[in-house]
């Protein structure tokens, strides 16, 4: 069940029991204003149920702002509960009238709120959040814009303004790097779990299955200690852990006919499951001597994870969800969230369009990587007035005394797209090493997704905070600089002051 909160937390209304008050130049303070929690309280509301029994959920101030400050600092589940509890800023930002001593809610409760915010409706809260930045920014530099030109020198002359930026990245998850025998090992050893569960549920008298689990683990530690085991070896260790694994299996359809398998949880429902595809897809690529297969399962816990073949330096392949992501005045948006591995370019007309409905015009320009630049999207860029960077297609003209100026221009022109489209890459490294894009903890797929587009929202956040202070220092600061400067100089006798 959820109540819509409505109240909003005043600043001068947060009580202190030991006296003293909250600095209003806190970050936490500065990012709580920031935050339009009115809207994501709607949303929120509209994921969960207005009506029913139970205890009320936690208002969407305590559930968005408890996954931003875990973003933020880069803690566990259980560190940022103990970082709420002991930090006053900190249950300022989550809503709470006075300070309490006591735990906010469990560690626990993050999962529920992974749950309740799905990556649609963070999406949503990111748009809010980016649009909300974008148009206070806009209205601190209207004026300074004005002073420069007139208004009518942006665009290319069709009516289009602004650049967009689009790239694709992968966000890894958190597993071990999987392996055919590795991968066959940890499959056996469930199975081998689930046929002890079943057996406990057996008629009394009857005779416990044969695994040879102590026999199929040396065969296992036999090749995965080996310092130089070749393919002969390796490829002969899977064939015994296939045969284990069959054997595993068949006892589990036998016990079945004795005792269903409703006597296993869910989870261990879903690892017969998943150990059974496993076992399919291993089968077939032995049969077959193939190295790939589609939707094969690299990790038994998170079977939604698929290899993407990224052909980057030092990670030709990484295993996790690839995000088509564009860039727009600084602030970043996911776009498309894939488990699958996909041409990135056969994006770009809906994320150009996706710019048309969130600015209200098309972009001057489109910064990209090569792969984009087919002749599908250039026909479309050509058609609305849209430059796509890169060069262009076909053989390159060859110079002469009089296009060696076009040549040149041209050029500069790629060089300078190249030098635009960086921003992108400086918020995919920001993300990934200041913030947890690079390793993502989560266990469920749609949790992950979560995690990932929250992870651009706190980038967002972060932006639009150092915006704001740079806009005070660089309108308040230099101001009292230039007074305290100006009083000195009228002065007879020098001043101490602080600068």
């Amino acid at each position: 069940m959820y109540q819509h909160n409505e109240k909003q937390l005043k600043f001068e209304n947060f009580s202190i029991p030991f006296g003293g008050h909250l600095r209003s130049d806190n970050r936490w303070v500065r990012l709580a204003k920031l935050i339009p929690w009115h809207e994501i309280e709607t949303i929120y509301a509209s994921t969960l149920s207005g009506t029913g029994q139970g205890a009320p959920a936690l208002s969407a101030r305590v559930a968005l702002g408890a996954l931003i400050i875990k973003e933020r600092l880069g803690t566990s589940d259980e560190e940022t509960v103990e970082q709420i509890r002991e930090n006053p800023y900190l249950q300022y930002f989550l809503g709470l009238y006075e300070y309490s001593h006591e735990r906010v809610f469990h560690s626990t409760m993050f999962v529920h709120f992974r749950k309740r915010f799905p990556a649609e409706a963070f999406k949503k809260i990111n748009e809010l959040i980016a649009k909300k930045a974008m148009d206070a920014t806009a209205d601190k530099t209207e004026d300074d814009d004005s002073d420069k030109d007139d208004g009518n020198t942006h665009g290319n002359g069709t009516g289009n303004k602004g650049k967009l930026i689009v790239d694709a990245t992968c966000a890894p998850e958190d597993i071990n790097y999987p392996t055919d025998l590795k991968l066959l090992n940890k499959a056996r050893e469930q199975s081998e779990l689930i046929i002890d569960i079943l057996h406990k549920k057996m008629p009394a008298g009857s005779k416990k299955p044969r695994t040879y689990r102590i026999k199929a683990r040396k065969n296992y530690l036999q090749i995965s200690k080996s310092r130089r085991a070749n393919k002969k070896n390796i490829r002969k260790a899977i064939r015994k852990q296939l045969g284990y694994l069959a054997r595993n299996l068949k006892s589990i359809a036998k016990q079945n006919d004795y005792v269903c398998l409703t006597n296993l949880d869910k989870r261990q429902y879903k690892t017969l499951l998943v150990i059974s595809e496993l076992h399919r897809q291993q089968k077939w690529m032995y049969d077959q001597r193939s190295r790939r297969i589609d939707d094969r399962i690299v990790s038994i816990n998170k079977p939604h994870v698929r290899p993407i073949k990224r052909g980057k330096a030092g990670a030709d392949t990484e295993f996790g969800a690839k995000i088509s992501a564009s860039l727009v005045n600084g602030y970043i948006f996911a776009d498309r969230i894939s488990w699958n591995n996909f041409n990135e370019s056969t994006d770009l007309i809906d994320q150009i369009e996706t710019y048309k409905s969130r600015m209200g015009f098309y972009p001057e320009s489109v910064h990209a990587d090569k792969i984009y630049r087919n002749r599908g999207n250039i026909r479309y860029c050509k058609k609305y007035g849209i430059r796509l960077s890169g060069p262009r297609l076909g053989r390159p003209p060859k110079q002469t005394e009089a296009n060696k100026e076009q040549l040149q221009a041209a050029k500069q022109l790629a060089r300078q797209d190249e030098l635009d489209r960086i921003p992108i890459e400086g918020k995919f490294g920001q993300s990934k090493r200041r913030f947890s894009l690079s390793r993502i903890m989560t266990k469920l797929s749609c949790t992950s997704e979560t995690s990932i587009v929250l992870t651009f929202i706190v980038v967002n956040l972060e932006k639009w905070l150092k915006a704001i202070l740079l806009f005070l220092f660089s309108k308040g600061e230099i101001s009292r600089r230039f007074a305290i400067f100006t009083d000195f100089l009228s002065l007879n006798e020098p001043v101490l002051c602080e600068v």
